[in-house]
């Protein structure tokens, strides 16, 4: 018998696998595992992409720090520059490149050795001096800056489009996706999962796949689970018309202060890191709140780019990050619970993993090698004291 719940939502009674997100990552995990053949029903609290992915900037880069985040980042790089092919979704993909302005002198030897590292995986990223960061990027200025990472084949493209070429692409596999729908708790019986429990019924499986962005945590608790993933608000705002914006503008960062921009139609998104939160506890809380941000960021832009000031807040929201104790994802299988995947905790980087993230779920699902080696982002990492951080955090 189908269960239907209050809202009218209607799920079959069993599924091989259940992904838990539609987010970009959720999707991208049904598709891979519904054209492998697996029976997939995705479910999610809101709508397919309504939460982090929403409010992604949609970068899609290689300049990591460490070695399992190049690869990754390539294989988004690869899978976006042909989704529109593969998937006949329009995602708006453009190589604007990435440039990251650096002002403390004591980094440069990092961002060598960065710049090091993903050429060694055919990324073509190199340290510029201030003169030439400016030729880039004119509208930048420079003062303060001792040099700039350039990886010039880094991109953009829409998180939206992506998520409905995913969904689509699954459904037509044979997924059931299903909105509207939260997981309320998951069945076990000793170490072997037997269903999950939802606002629109029970569903009997013996896969889960959980992909719900900042709300992990909740869902690996629901298991019995640690999964150390918290919620952190960002803020972002949009601005009016800036005189003189290049058509191309790369996807640009301070550092240390992270504070970044990039073009959105006739002006700028731009935002920088806070403190993870004000009263450093983690919190869902999504509100726009201006207070002592919104001056601080003048500040940064008015030092970079002071065309921008003249061009007013057309707009402004705030969203979630999901962290991670060293800022970097964990994608694996549970040793403690049979069959249940976890997928989740970028940190502000998932957008760009999608696409590698459901190949890597799919190969674990079906017991194949992976595509790239992911050990480390096995979540026992931080049992084990785990202190490695990705550096590269926007």
């Amino acid at each position: 018998m189908t269960a239907v719940g209050a809202g009218g939502t209607s799920l079959p009674p069993m599924a091989e696998c259940v992904v838990i997100g539609g987010g970009v990552i959720g999707v991208s995990c049904a598709f891979r595992l519904a054209e492998a053949g697996v029976g997939v029903l995705l479910l999610d609290r809101g709508e397919l992409g309504g939460g982090s992915t929403a409010k992604a900037a949609g970068g899609i880069r290689s300049s990591f720090t460490s070695r399992v985040n190049v690869e990754l980042g390539l294989r988004g790089l690869a899978a976006y520059s042909a989704f529109s092919r593969d998937f006949g979704t329009e995602i708006d993909f453009r190589r604007d490149g990435y440039l990251y302005l650096v002002t403390d002198p004591a980094d440069v030897p990092a961002f060598e050795r960065c710049a090091e590292l993903q050429r060694e995986h055919g990324v073509r990223s190199h340290l510029l001096d201030p003169a030439e960061a400016k030729k880039v990027l004119p509208l930048v200025e420079t003062d303060g800056v001792v040099a700039a990472l350039w990886s010039p084949e880094d991109a953009k493209a829409t998180p939206d489009a992506v998520v409905q070429g995913y969904a689509k692409a699954a459904r037509a596999h044979g997924a059931k996706l299903r909105t509207g729908v939260e997981v309320t708790g998951i069945e076990r019986d000793g170490d072997v999962l037997t269903g999950v429990v939802t606002t629109a019924g029970f569903v009997r499986t013996g896969a889960v796949v959980c992909a719900a962005g900042a709300w992990s945590g909740r869902i690996g608790e629901l298991a019995g689970l640690d999964l150390p993933v918290r919620p952190y608000r960002r803020q972002v705002v949009f601005t009016g018309p800036v005189p003189g914006l290049p058509e191309s503008v790369p996807l640009t960062i301070e550092m240390p202060s992270a504070f970044y921009f990039h073009r959105e139609g006739p002006g700028l998104a731009m935002s920088f890191s806070e403190d993870d939160t004000d009263d450093g506890v983690p919190s869902f809380d999504t509100r726009y709140d201006a207070g002592e941000w919104l001056p601080r960021l003048a500040e940064l832009a008015g030092r970079r780019i002071p065309a921008v000031l003249d061009a007013g807040i057309r707009t402004a929201w705030a969203g979630l990050y999901e962290m991670t104790p060293d800022r970097n994802q964990i994608i694996g299988e549970s040793v403690l619970l049979s069959r249940f995947f976890y997928a989740t905790g970028f940190s502000g980087h998932g957008f760009q993993m999608g696409p590698a993230t459901g190949e890597l779920i799919r190969d674990r699902y079906l017991r194949r090698p992976p595509s790239v080696d992911i050990a480390e982002l096995d979540v026992r990492r931080f049992a084990a004291g785990a202190t490695s951080a990705e550096r590269n955090i926007v």
